[in-house]
């Protein structure tokens, strides 16, 4: 896989995917440098179009992110970790924004931001010994970059304020009962698995994919009627784009349908 190391976020690209990952030893933990590597790594890959999908992952076998820089918050202060953590939130709706399909590869501890960055993405494949949990509440604060509102979205309310409160962590299995992940596979899996999986999104008509993350951003928690309009007017752009001539008449001429992006 080509690559290249940018700080402590290094990006790579293996065919139509691009693999992101965090590489911040000893726990992969998030400061400003791994923040600001993280977006400039998902811009590059956007630029690129080549690209069709991306994976967000940690390096290593025990770390996917084990979360914030904890010393950092001490010694910048409230001020400056307010704008640190608003700065974080900005990067995680850029991430639910990308044009990429996004795939986190939790491939060890997810705990905190680390957990919080992996449900940005719009998927997540777990290995089997990974470990999630927002523990913030032992700390005597609370998750700042989506973690109390992201979580309930995908695995209801008790059962996220049974995390929340408690600081609790919980195992890959746990995690895929929740609906909190995707897939669970062995460890030595995990790489070809998430590849595999974010082929078969690259694969598909790009602005369809950007479509579709965006009608189900701006419907989601709000009435259906306004959900649907938001899945009209996503419809009626992809309908009239090149992309959907191609599928429609790759169908008819029972063909793989040519993308363009158009």
């Amino acid at each position: 896989m080509e690559g290249q190391q940018q700080g402590p976020v290094s990006v790579g690209r293996s065919g139509r995917v691009g693999w992101i990952t965090v590489d911040h030893p000893p726990a992969n933990a998030l400061n400003r440098e791994v923040l600001e590597g993280l977006r400039r790594a998902l811009l590059g890959l956007e630029q690129d179009p080549e690209v069709g999908a991306a994976v967000v992952t940690g390096a290593g076998e025990k770390f996917f992110v084990a979360g914030a820089d904890i010393g950092e918050f001490v010694l910048d202060g409230p001020d400056a970790t307010r704008e640190k953590i608003a700065d974080g939130q900005r990067l995680t709706l850029e991430m639910e924004s990308s044009r990429l399909p996004l795939v986190a590869a939790v491939n060890g501890y997810a705990l905190g931001g680390g957990l919080e960055l992996a449900m940005a993405c719009d998927l997540r494949v777990a290995a089997a010994t990974s470990r999630m949990g927002q523990p913030e509440i032992l700390l005597g604060i609370i998750p700042g970059w989506g973690g109390t509102q992201r979580l309930p979205r995908l695995v209801g309310r008790g059962r996220a304020l049974e995390l929340l409160l408690s600081g609790e962590q919980i195992d890959a299995e746990t995690a895929l009962r929740m609906g909190l992940v995707n897939r669970v596979v062995e460890p030595a899996r995990l790489r070809a698995e998430v590849q595999g999986l974010a082929e078969k999104l690259a694969a598909q008509a790009p602005r369809a994919l950007a479509a579709i993350k965006g009608a189900v951003a701006a419907g989601l928690d709000r009435p259906l009627a306004t959900g649907l309009g938001e899945e009209l007017g996503h419809f009626d752009t992809t309908f009239r784009t090149a992309d959907a001539t191609e599928g429609i008449r790759a169908f008819l001429e029972k063909r793989r349908p040519a993308w363009t992006g158009g």
